[in-house]
């Protein structure tokens, strides 16, 4: 479980986060939406333990948050860095011997549904391929927390949709936890078992997405619409 008692994150003067606590259990996709700048992105680099909070505690599995937490954390940020000298199959490699969790079987699999070519060089990537790459890299770790920033940005919309759908079959909810932001909240609200929902860096709510639909007749972005505006 991961786990946020009165967490708060400032850089210098600006407060990013403001004391926020919430539980987030294994077996669940989680959406974090909000508006740029709200802080769902600085709330994923505090439980990847990429970033430390100001106040507060962040622990996951009952160990505090901090870089030795990637052991049980696969993070893909939206501005995640490749050796672009690398190939498809040299990322993969690369991948596989920084982490020996990394099924380098399912991400075969993935490369193959993402249409990557395993000699194509990194540096000749398209924008949207690049972001597949890093989906395949994130997901083929058999972590139980899979941490994904804007996953879709940069991917054609004539193909976002089916890649939205098709990546969540990779993910094993036995086992496993997608937690991911996300700015168009109605290309993955029919996947999201929950959502937490941050605004000008407070939580506003955290709910199930059945519970939003029964208790107010609201989809997430209707929710949004309705809190946000």
């Amino acid at each position: 479980m991961i786990q946020m008692t009165n967490v708060s994150k400032k850089y210098m003067k600006l407060s990013a986060l403001k004391d926020i606590s919430l539980s987030l259990p294994i077996g669940k996709i989680i959406g974090i939406v909000g508006e740029n700048g709200s802080g769902k992105s600085t709330l994923l680099r505090l439980i990847s333990g990429l970033s430390l909070p100001t106040s507060g505690k962040v622990t996951v599995n009952g160990e505090t948050a901090n870089r030795r937490i990637s052991k049980v954390v696969s993070y893909l940020s939206e501005f995640g860095s490749f050796y672009h000298i690398y190939t498809v199959r040299e990322a993969m490699d690369f991948q596989a011997s920084q982490f020996s969790d990394f099924n380098m079987a399912k991400a075969e699999e993935i490369m193959k549904f993402m249409q990557l070519e395993p000699h194509m060089k990194i540096k000749n990537l398209s924008k949207g391929n690049r972001g597949r790459l890093k989906i395949m890299l994130t997901l083929a770790r058999e972590v139980p927390y899979l941490l994904m920033d804007e996953p879709f940005s940069g991917l054609d919309p004539m193909v976002r949709e089916s890649i939205v759908k098709g990546m969540i079959s990779y993910v094993d909810l036995e086992s496993q936890t997608l937690i991911m932001t996300c700015h168009e909240t109605t290309e993955i609200e029919s996947l999201l078992d929950s959502f937490i929902a941050i605004k000008e860096g407070s939580l506003l709510r955290m709910a199930d997405v059945d519970e939003l639909h029964e208790s107010e007749g609201l989809g997430i972005t209707g929710w949004m619409k309705k809190n946000y505006f």
